[in-house]
């Protein structure tokens, strides 16, 4: 990871279901292969079946009396009706715009009614699956091979899954047509990743990691002098690490602190130590301290893979979450709702808690996978819960990723998810130089490429170096364009799969940059076994999310009512001062950025040396930020006047 840490944005998707609803918004997604048909009088659970699972790829039928664990996700009584109320709450152009339901009332109109789940409890128990839990958003289930063949009309078989074997369906699976209409879709046909054993306890603090010096206190404070140049000039010590101050001042916070608004934060499991990490840190960087209840945490009564997650390894991002969230947004009350695991069922109960009882008026989420991954039907259950949330006026906010076009990570140019969804706001990442008297300098599109210090000291080996990380962003090969973007991105960008426009990503972008990162303090494990409180730089689009939401926290104060889904509202404000519109080249189309550091060998001390090197900025794989929306930046970052902005009806 070096000096500076991107945070972690992993989550083991295990899932299957039906495409997403047609509208102005959200739009169908393709299935992963062709469906194949299905009995007569059922109807087809399209995209249930992955495209992992290839006549290649089978090793022959899943033994009769192996496990199957399954939810089927509910419809609702007018999945129609939710898609256009939501939309149309969530545009400011729209005279029903603001208009939102509370929980009871989203109930009783979009969820699933009784007679519903009874009839589709009878299904499944008639087909020999047992129901282990049910609730108002899906019905689980478990049983053999046998049974799940039974009730949904496929055989199961055995695919290998790169070194692994899995089951997974033949053909499309399906619903007795008198149910179908109350079906969303099935997940857990197909069982990869393997599900571990569950565990009840977390671990305790994770492995102690600290920044080497020197530092900038501020961007370009202490020069470099005695390293070499760096395109043709010395370049700053990277900073140790901006705190709330200088973010705030960055963006525009003036006096606004978010008070009335409640943030929620979603990661999996939970530190055992952040309420006095947070109290710690808001003492020792001014900001404003907890009020009693302030912070908040919502568990669940066990947690389950923590090894296969690496659970510890989640503490630190919730921590800066938090710490975020407050230092933008000194007011706002905050509550962290755990995921049972980092697999997507688990982080799917954590969002459904919130928007079930209103926890929150806005949900950073620093955490997600790469599309490739996703399947159609979890991505049909998050999309059902972010449309709920946008008719109860929840916003949600998902980091856009941290490996740039995913080139380098998995041979692929994709895009992030759940950040691909039209019903998020993706929030990628920039180089953010805070200067003196913490004022804005500029912003460059996050993108790193690092060079090490030749042996001799003389100049940076294979200069400018080989790529690290970057803001993520591109094009959805499986998400159409919603309609918010329409004549704002290019379409050299929206089709750059194709002839179809698609959505593109990101929406909005704040600091992410581990170079130019955020200050936290966490408690930590050290290499004595001691544990102990310490501070290091941080970053990752996993910090620009939570920047975002908490901006947003203060343009909900301004505005006096939710902001709900915000992406409508930030594009009609496209093009407008109210963004910076952030470049690779702030300086000059001549002019390149870089940062120098020392980092520690071993993370932690000097004992085993130091590491120097130059980091370039503006360079995030293919992609570029450039005037205009990019895939790097979005509409750019909230400038001085952005908040203050939702005080009135927008008019550009």
């Amino acid at each position: 990871m070096g000096s500076s840490r991107t945070t972690r944005r992993t989550s083991l998707g295990i899932a299957a279901a039906l495409p997403l609803l047609a509208g102005a918004l959200a739009v169908g997604m393709p299935t992963a292969q062709a469906a194949t048909p299905v009995p007569g009088g059922r109807v087809a659970l399209e995209g249930a079946r992955p495209g992992w699972a290839t006549a290649s790829a089978d090793e022959g039928g899943t033994a009769p009396s192996a496990r199957v664990d399954a939810r089927v996700y509910l419809a609702g009584r007018d999945p129609q009706g939710l898609t256009a109320y939501a939309e149309a709450v969530s545009d400011p152009a729209s005279p029903r715009y603001g208009a939102y339901l509370t929980p009871d009332q989203a109930r009783r109109r979009f969820g699933a009614a009784p007679q519903q789940v009874e009839a589709v409890t009878r299904w499944l128990q008639g087909a020999g699956l047992a129901v282990t839990g049910t609730n108002e958003h899906y019905i689980a289930v478990s049983g053999d091979v046998a049974a799940a063949e039974k009730a949904f009309a496929t055989r199961l078989h055995d695919y290998r899954k790169g070194s692994a074997t899995y089951h997974a369906p033949t053909s499309t699976p399906s619903a007795p047509g008198a149910v179908a209409k109350a079906v969303l879709t099935v997940t857990g046909l197909d069982n990869a990743p393997h599900r571990a054993t569950h565990q009840d306890a977390l671990p305790g603090p994770g492995a102690g990691f600290r920044n080497a010096g020197p530092f900038s206190t501020y961007y370009g404070s202490n020069i470099a002098t005695s390293l070499p140049d760096a395109y043709g000039a010395k370049v700053p010590y990277a900073v140790r690490g901006y705190t709330g101050r200088q973010l705030r001042a960055a963006y525009g916070a003036g006096a606004r602190t978010g008070r009335g608004v409640t943030v929620a934060i979603t990661d999996a499991y939970a530190s055992p130590t952040i309420a006095a990490d947070a109290r710690t840190y808001a003492g020792r960087h001014g900001d404003k301290a907890y009020r009693a209840g302030q912070l908040r945490q919502v568990t669940p009564a066990e947690y389950t893979h923590t090894e296969e997650c690496d659970a510890s390894g989640w503490y630190g991002e919730e921590t800066l979450d938090v710490e975020a969230v407050h230092a933008v947004a000194p007011d706002a009350d905050v509550v962290y709702v755990a995921g049972a695991s980092c697999n997507d069922p688990d982080l799917l109960d954590a969002l459904d808690k919130i928007v079930d009882k209103r926890l929150a008026d806005i949900v950073s989420n620093s955490w997600g996978d790469i599309e490739a991954n996703e399947t159609p039907e979890i991505a049909a259950a998050y999309d059902r819960t972010f449309k709920l949330g946008a008719v109860e006026g929840i916003g949600f906010y998902f980091s856009s990723g941290d490996n740039g076009d995913e080139v380098a990570n998995t041979g692929t140019k994709q895009v992030d998810t759940p950040a691909n969804s039209a019903w998020v706001t993706a929030v990628g990442g920039t180089s953010l130089a805070v200067g003196k008297n913490d004022a804005y300098r500029f912003e460059t599109g996050w993108g790193t490429l690092k060079a090490s210090l030749a042996a001799d000291g003389s100049g940076w080996t294979g200069f400018p170096g080989a790529y690290t990380s970057g803001a993520g962003g591109g094009t959805s090969a499986t998400v159409r364009q919603p309609a918010y973007q329409r004549g704002v991105v290019p379409d050299a960008l929206a089709k750059a799969a194709g002839a179809d426009r698609m959505r593109t990503v990101p929406d909005i972008a704040a600091v992410g940059d581990p170079n130019t990162g955020f200050l936290v303090g966490q408690t930590q494990t050290w290499p004595d076994g001691s544990v102990s409180y310490d501070e290091y730089r941080i970053g990752g689009t996993s910090l620009a999310a939570p920047v975002v939401a908490g901006l947003q926290a203060l343009a909900q104060q301004a505005r006096n009512l939710p902001i709900g889904f915000a992406n409508p509202g930030i594009y009609a404000r496209y093009g407008s001062p109210l963004f910076h519109d952030v470049t690779d080249h702030p300086l000059g189309a001549d002019r390149d950025l870089a940062v120098a550091r020392n980092d520690f060998a071993n993370g932690t001390d000097a004992t085993d040396g130091l590491v120097t090197s130059v980091r370039s900025l503006g360079k995030d794989s293919s992609l570029s930020a450039v005037r205009g929306y990019d895939m790097v930046t979005g509409v750019g970052s909230p400038a001085p006047g952005y908040v203050d902005s939702y005080r009135f009806p927008f008019r550009r």
